[in-house]
C-alpha cells in the first residue's frame, strides 16, 4: 500500500527537497537557458509561449523517469535487505546529515558536477532527453537533496513507496519549471527572491537533512513511521 507511515511521513520532506533543489545555485541561474533551450526557437526569433511550456513539460518528465527509476533501484535492494532494516536506516542517518553538510557548503569536493558536453536537438523533441541528461549530469549538484530521497527509499523496502517519494520529489522540482514557462508574474519574482537569498535557502535546507538525518540515526524516524502506520492502518473509511 502506497499510503503508509513511511510515505505520509517522508513525502512533505521529498517535495521541500525539491524545491530546495530549484532553488540551489547549479540550477537556478540555469534555468532560463533550458526554458529557452527546450522551447526552440522560430525564424523570427520569438518564442512561442505554449511551445515553451509544453517543452518545460516534456524536460520535467525526462528527468522525473530518472528520478523514479533510481528511487525504485535503491528500493529492490532495500527490499533485499529487510532484515536489516533498523541498521539500514540508522546508518542512512549518518549518510543524510552528511550531505545536509555538503548542502551548505562543507565537504567541498563532493560538490563537484559532471556536466556532459552532447547536448540532444532543440526543441520539443530534444526536451525529454535533455530531462535525462540534466538528471544524470547534475546528480552530484543535486546530490545532497536527491539522495536523501533515494536513502529513504532504500530505508523503506517498498518499490510503490519509493516511486511516490521520487514524484513527490520530481514535482517540487518540476513545478517551477513550468510555472515559469507558463509566464506567472509572481513565480518570475519569488525567483528573483530566491536568488537573493540563496545562502539562506542552503542553511535551511542542510539544517533540514541534519535534523532528518538525526532521527533516522537515534531511531526516532522509524518510531514516527512505526506509529504512523498503525494510525493508517486503523482507520475505516465512513464510505
Amino acid at each position: 500500500m502506497i499510503l503508509q507511515g513511511g510515505v505520509l511521513l517522508a513525502a512533505p520532506v521529498a517535495l521541500a527537497a525539491g524545491l530546495l533543489s530549484f532553488a540551489s545555485p547549479c540550477v537556478l541561474p540555469l534555468v532560463p537557458g533550458y526554458l529557452g533551450y527546450v522551447g526552440g526557437v522560430d525564424r523570427s526569433g520569438a518564442r512561442a509561449r505554449s511551445r515553451v511550456v509544453l517543452g518545460a513539460a516534456l524536460f520535467v518528465l525526462g528527468f522525473s523517469l530518472v528520478f523514479v527509476l533510481t528511487s525504485v533501484v535503491f528500493a529492490t535492494v532495500g527490499y533485499f535487505l529487510v532484515q536489516y532494516q533498523d541498521l539500514i536506516t540508522r546508518l542512512a542517518g549518518i549518510v543524510v546529515i552528511l550531505l545536509g553538510v555538503v548542502f551548505v557548503g562543507g565537504l567541498g569536493p563532493l560538490q563537484q558536477r559532471f556536466a556532459p558536453e552532447w547536448r540532444p536537438r532543440a526543441g520539443l523533441i530534444g526536451a525529454p532527453v535533455l530531462g535525462a541528461v540534466f538528471a544524470v549530469g547534475w546528480t552530484p549538484c543535486l546530490g545532497p537533496m536527491l539522495q536523501t530521497i533515494n536513502v529513504l527509499s532504500l530505508s523503506s523496502g517498498s518499490l510503490g513507496a519509493a516511486a511516490a517519494l521520487a514524484v513527490c520529489y520530481s514535482i517540487g522540482l518540476g513545478v517551477p519549471f513550468v510555472l515559469l514557462a507558463v509566464g506567472f508574474g509572481w513565480a518570475t519574482g519569488a525567483v528573483a527572491v530566491l536568488r537573493r537569498n540563496v545562502r539562506a535557502i542552503n542553511l535551511a535546507g542542510g539544517a533540514l537533512l541534519v535534523v532528518i538525518g538525526l532521527l533516522m540515526l537515534t531511531g526516532a524516524w522509524t518510531f514516527a513511521v512505526s506509529h504512523l502506520q498503525a494510525l493508517v492502518g486503523s482507520y475505516v473509511s465512513p464510505l
